[in-house]
């Protein structure tokens, strides 16, 4: 009985796991057939349009469902699955993921720090991520956050050559942060 189970569960998971419906699975009256080099061969019934794929010993594959009648083509389903499988791999590689790096200060940081904290911002912006720069008060540098923004400012003024300013200055919580983006 377990078996029998197991069989019934491995056939339903495998008609699940493709989105298009091909051969036996297209179950509608008429179909509007596409052939294998493209050509539109009408509207017919599906179980003709399968005799057509057998025939030319191709795959019946129902491309367009939610049209009306639903569009089939007949194709080689394998090297087609293939096929999408590589122009999936192609536009992953051409993608670009960006990422946020995040350089942090403080309020009374000397020039040369600044300088050097610039340099790695730099290098990062080159890179093609976006900068976060973060600007940390700690006890009694908190009531003086207003007059601590000339930091961000000037840090921005220094990059100003290879970045803008995406988000201004902005204070959360314990921090000022502002965002920086490789100008374009």
């Amino acid at each position: 009985m377990t078996k029998v189970i197991e069989i019934i569960y491995y056939v339903w998971r495998c008609k699940t796991i493709s989105n298009l419906m091909i051969n036996e699975q297209i179950r509608d009256k008429e179909v509007r057939l596409i052939g294998a080099d493209g050509t539109q061969l009408g509207i017919m019934s599906a179980k003709e349009a399968m005799f057509k794929a057998q025939e030319a010993g191709l795959d019946l594959v129902k491309i367009a469902p939610q049209a009306k009648p639903p569009v089939c083509k007949i194709i080689d389903y394998g090297k087609y699955r293939y096929e999408l499988a590589r122009k999936e791999k192609e536009a992953k590689k051409k993608q670009k993921t960006i990422e946020i790096k995040e350089v942090r200060l403080s309020p009374n940081i000397d020039t040369n720090d600044l300088n050097t904290k610039v340099n790695a911002a730099r290098k990062f912006l080159s890179k093609g991520d976006r900068v976060k720069v973060t600007l940390r008060f700690r006890g009694r540098e908190m009531a003086h956050m207003a007059s601590s923004k000339h930091v961000l400012d000037d840090f921005a003024a220094l990059l100003a050559d290879v970045a803008t300013v995406e988000k201004a200055p902005k204070v959360e919580g314990r921090s000022m942060t502002m965002f920086l983006t490789e100008k374009r």
